[in-house]
């Protein structure tokens, strides 16, 4: 009986290394949990501040937490350069990000998602970003399965992907 090893192609591995040396813009989502403690999320918000300051553009959804993070240092860096999108309305978004979101100039809404539970609507909407990206840099732990979903996706798009744990 044989067995196929799975072997990363010389191709897929020059394509990444062009992707890392890229210089220039890039569209950048970042992503992570709702759950995060507060120095954790200003490191994200520092981070997000530096992607922004290199001229890239920042796209990420609107939870609490990481997002919130990245979406609080993408302003403060420039305006311009910061997507956030939602995985439903704005108004079923938690009282505490509505008041950050309604600053932002780039918000897409997915009101055809408030029907869906916020788990089904948040997977549709990783799958947005990631679409519309070059690299994603996410923060998770290791029982997140919707953001570790969506780092599979990314890889599969050969995307350039930055997976940190919290755990």
């Amino acid at each position: 009986m044989s067995q196929s090893i799975d072997i990363p192609k010389v191709d897929d591995f020059l394509e990444e290394l062009l992707a890392i040396q890229q210089t220039g813009s890039k569209r950048i989502a970042v992503l992570g949990s709702r759950h995060v403690p507060i120095t954790h999320q200003q490191l994200i918000e520092l981070l997000s501040y530096a992607l922004v300051l290199g001229s890239n553009n920042i796209i990420t959804s609107g939870a609490t937490g990481t997002n919130l993070a990245v979406v609080r240092g993408a302003m403060r860096a420039d305006p311009n350069l910061v997507t956030v999108i939602l995985p439903q309305s704005l108004e079923r978004q938690p009282r505490e990000s509505r008041k950050e979101l309604e600053k932002v100039i780039h918000v897409v809404e997915s009101p055809k998602n408030d029907q869906l539970s916020l788990a089904e609507a948040s997977s549709i909407c990783n799958q947005e970003i990631v679409s519309r990206c070059q690299q994603l840099i996410c923060f998770a732990f290791h029982d997140s399965h919707t953001l570790l979903k969506t780092c599979q996706d990314a890889e599969e798009q050969r995307k350039v992907v930055t997976l940190f744990y919290f755990d």
